[in-house]
């Protein structure tokens, strides 16, 4: 799921969570300013801050504008992503949400999934919303390549997998 699709099902939750959930998009996963976020969506400052204040609810057409922005922020408007499949613990730690590789720009978008079957969904989600690679968890990345027509990339997390079996040395105590 994208970030415009959070924004969208947080609205429909409560206002409270849009709220909450817009700021964080906008603050930390896009990394912008309220007044940037305005000037890209040419929504009035004002009308953004009493959005986010949760001093005014937005309109069908201002959420529209705010969940269209957000995707062409995020690489929805043609611009190469790379799709990251992990469970939501994992994507939190991800800090940047654009890298370079070769002095190109490429954008990273986060998908969540708590099991094999929403790694194989999100994978293809990915792919149908444009990801140029992808990069997932060992357990699923066998069955993801032989699925999709980007390239795969698997996560090796040596030292957590270390610290784990640690932890769990110590729990045996």
């Amino acid at each position: 799921m994208g970030l415009a699709e959070e924004v969208i099902g947080a609205a429909l939750e409560s206002d409270e969570r849009f709220q909450k959930t817009l700021n964080r998009v906008i603050k930390f996963d896009l990394r912008l300013s309220t007044a940037e976020f305005s000037a890209r969506s040419r929504i009035s400052p004002s009308t953004l801050y009493k959005i986010l204040a949760g001093e005014r609810e937005p309109s069908l057409h201002t959420l529209r504008n705010i969940t269209s922005t957000i995707r062409q922020i995020e690489g929805g408007g043609g611009e190469k992503f790379i799709a990251v499949i992990a469970a939501r613990p994992v994507l939190d730690k991800i800090e940047e949400r654009r890298t370079k590789v070769d002095d190109k720009p490429i954008a990273i978008r986060e998908y969540p999934a708590m099991s094999m079957e929403d790694a194989i969904v999100a994978a293809i989600r990915a792919e149908r919303d444009g990801a140029a690679a992808l990069v997932c968890a060992p357990i699923v990345s066998p069955t993801i390549e032989k699925v999709l027509h980007i390239p795969v990339a698997t996560i090796m997390p040596k030292k957590s997998v270390a610290r784990a079996i640690e932890l769990a040395a110590k729990k045996m105590r």
